[in-house]
């Protein structure tokens, strides 16, 4: 018997692969669908059945490319908001023989409309669940979000409330297999362990503890998320149906002339973010290659070319690999060497780094600074701007710090002043260096950012 669990880094993304007795099945898989028949051959299985829980909002399903590959049959809940071309409805109550395994349908709406479960029962053990893929209603630590239909806040609350009692239902000896790990946008509490038990989570999981359905809604309602733009492109591909990833997941080496020459709608450094503050060609923005998931689809709409300019060839090809998930892939080349071209007089740009001092003193009035853009001393009107979450903020703030989220700078920064100067602060800098290579990018010049942020601002206070 096979079971395994595949970890799509960055989108903290979790699918699964199980089988017996040659036959083989795929819960929520990824584009690059390729690993799980490479898995399932190797254990000498045939993948008949593919299952998604839910329409995904963070990456594109690879669940109809999968069915092409296999010849599998690919199965999604009941009312999506249009018909999911590719795959046939399951009901509450259908049943479907992997092997001696068995899998067994619980509708389970309220982080979508759609959203199913799949309980596992062993044929050897017919009596209790052995496990539950749970999708996006039950995480390790959290349960889903409820945010996607806002004029329906309440009524998606309570669903959800429903779903869950479904699943408590199980028993406490089931274990759950959700969508999705820490570090993922569709959940803010979820435990780094991703192994749980029903049980473990009734005694533990924060929202479980909430016994009134009522309070429940309260507490789903009153939750803060955010939507980066791309969920809507993820919704419409995972509807239609969407294309297999590229065979090469390494994009085309530039020249710096080739760089130069092309003319691409973003220029994305994907170094750290001390490197990019160090030094940066101009025009490029900064989205570290471990913050692609989180933050470029804020900033990159569909189809949007891309060129990326990067420390190395490993993080070109992990770069790539982050974007083409999200279908991000229009992505004309890949630049390594900027040191080098400095030494050759390639023009660079700086972004200045500064600590709690400085902007103490710049929070007393004295704002009398050197202008990264003219090396000049000047009183330009200064503003400390915070790009943290609501959530973050609400714990602790700077009372005089003005705040914009991070990905809400994909429009905010047409409200902004170019001849203002800004400094961006975060929980400790990586935001706040992607916030300023995105000003950056759209020509704002008198930019720095506060190297700390908040820790070392209360690293202070203490």
């Amino acid at each position: 018997m096979l079971f395994e669990k595949i970890k799509t880094p960055g989108l903290s993304h979790l699918s699964y692969l199980f089988g017996s007795n040659g036959q083989a099945a795929v819960v929520d898989p990824r584009r690059d669908c390729a690993i799980y028949i490479e898995k399932a051959r190797a254990a000498g299985l045939k993948i008949t059945h593919i299952f998604e829980t839910h329409r995904n909002e963070d990456l594109v399903s690879g669940a109809p490319i999968l069915a092409q590959l296999t010849g599998a049959s690919v199965y999604h809940g009941p009312n999506p908001e249009r018909e999911i071309v590719y795959a046939q409805t399951a009901r509450e109550g259908d049943c479907f023989k992997i092997g001696q395994l068995e899998i067994q349908v619980l509708e389970t709406p309220g982080h979508t409309f759609d959203h199913l479960a799949y309980v596992m029962f062993d044929s050897a053990y017919p009596t209790n669940a052995v496990g539950v893929f749970t999708g996006d209603a039950l995480f390790v630590g959290d349960v889903g979000r409820t945010d996607f239909y806002p004029d329906k806040r309440e009524e998606v609350a309570g669903l959800l409330y429903d779903s869950l009692q479904k699943i408590i239902a199980l028993g406490d000896q089931a274990m759950i297999y959700p969508a999705h790990g820490a570090g993922s946008v569709c959940g803010s509490g979820m435990a780094e362990r991703e192994f749980s038990s029903v049980g473990h989570e009734k005694l533990n999981n924060p929202r479980l503890q909430i016994e009134s359905r009522d309070k429940f809604i309260r507490a789903k309602i009153n939750e803060n998320h955010y939507q980066p733009p791309y969920f809507k492109l993820m919704e419409r591909i995972n509807m239609e149906g969407g294309d297999a990833a590229p065979r090469i997941m390494r994009p085309l080496n530039l020249s710096l002339e080739q760089l130069n020459n092309c003319d691409v709608d973003h220029l994305i450094d994907i170094r750290e973010p001390l490197a990019y503050a160090s030094v940066h060609l101009p025009g490029s923005m900064s989205l570290p290659v471990g913050m692609i998931s989180a933050f470029a689809g804020w900033f990159i709409a569909e189809g949007e070319s891309i060129a990326l300019v990067a420390a190395d060839e490993e993080q070109l090809a992990t770069a790539m690999t982050h974007l083409v998930r999200i279908a991000l892939d229009n992505i004309v080349g890949g630049y390594v060497g900027l040191i080098s071209a400095a030494k050759q007089g390639e023009s660079i740009e700086q972004t200045p780094m500064i600590a709690t001092e400085e902007v103490k003193s710049r929070l007393a009035g004295n704002t009398d600074f050197t202008d990264n853009a003219t090396n000049a001393k000047n009183s330009r009107t200064w503003t400390l701007l915070d790009v943290r979450d609501l959530d973050e903020r609400s714990e602790s703030a700077i009372e005089e710090s003005e705040h914009i989220y991070v990905g809400h700078l994909n429009e905010r920064w047409r409200d902004l002043d170019r001849d203002h100067h800004y400094t961006l602060m975060c929980a400790s800098g990586q935001r706040a260096t992607v916030a300023a290579g995105w000003l950056a990018s759209q020509g704002f010049q008198h930019l720095d950012i506060y190297l700390g942020g908040m820790s070392a601002w209360q690293a202070e206070q203490e």
